[in-house]
Formats: structure tokens, C-alpha cells, sequence
């Protein structure tokens, strides 16, 4: 049987998760104790919990959430686990962000609670945060 991160059990994934908070920010980096950016810390955290990455990922640019109309992210997320709705997702689940209502995911984290969730920001490195409607 084939694991996945949605098949994990959500407190490990959490203690993960938190193992990563204060690391810097670095874009396609994906280290711990290192650096990496947001798609970087869930990659990290997929080869801890889960094993190696399935599938390798290319190379992207600092501005690649700007350009076209894919959703890269999100087609991506759907090759490693199964998507369900926000009102399903419980801690320990990956969450893809939207920054405007009809723009593109372009930022994932992972939710540590009802209302908190951990992410990599650029400036401030991996922090966990209230999760609010904005």
C-alpha cells in the first residue's frame, strides 16, 4: 500500500510541520535547516513523513503563480493526494491559497488547527499563524 500525506496521521505530520518553524526563506529550496520556500517546506515534509517525491519538479521563477492561466500548483497537489473541500480539511492537511478570489493557488500550507496554520513567508522564513478569511 502506498502512503501518501493525507494518509498520515496528522499530529506526526504536525510535529514535522512545527520541526521546520524558524527556517529561513529561500525560493526552490526545500531543506530543512537549511531554507526553502512555501512548496519547498511541504516538499520537505512529504520526503520526512512519506518517503522520496514521486515525481521531480521542475525548476520555476520567482513570479511563476503571475504568468498564465494553469494552476501548476494545484494540478500538481492532485498527483500526490486526493483533493477535498475546505470544510473537510483537518489538521495536519495541505491547504493551496488564493490570494484574490479568481486568481490561481499560489501558496500552500499546512493546517495545525481549526484556526492556525503553518507556512514559509518570504522575509520571515516558516512561521505558524492565525488562519483568517483574508
Amino acid at each position: 500500500m502506498t502512503q501518501s500525506l493525507s494518509s498520515a496521521d496528522p499530529t506526526h505530520v504536525i510535529a514535522i510541520a512545527r520541526s521546520w518553524l524558524g527556517i529561513p526563506y529561500h525560493d526552490q529550496a526545500s531543506l530543512r535547516g537549511v531554507g526553502c520556500d512555501c512548496l519547498g517546506r511541504a516538499r520537505g515534509i512529504w520526503r520526512e513523513v512519506v518517503g522520496p517525491e514521486p515525481f521531480p519538479l521542475p525548476t520555476y521563477s520567482r513570479d511563476w503563480g503571475e504568468t498564465g492561466p494553469r494552476e501548476v500548483l494545484a494540478e500538481g497537489a492532485r498527483r500526490m493526494m486526493p483533493e477535498i473541500s475546505p470544510s473537510d480539511a483537518g489538521p495536519g492537511a495541505l491547504v493551496l491559497f488564493r490570494m484574490t478570489p479568481r486568481a490561481i493557488a499560489k501558496h500552500v500550507g499546512i493546517l495545525t488547527g481549526p484556526d492556525s496554520f503553518l507556512h514559509a513567508y518570504e522575509r520571515l522564513g516558516v512561521i505558524e499563524e492565525s488562519l483568517t478569511p483574508p
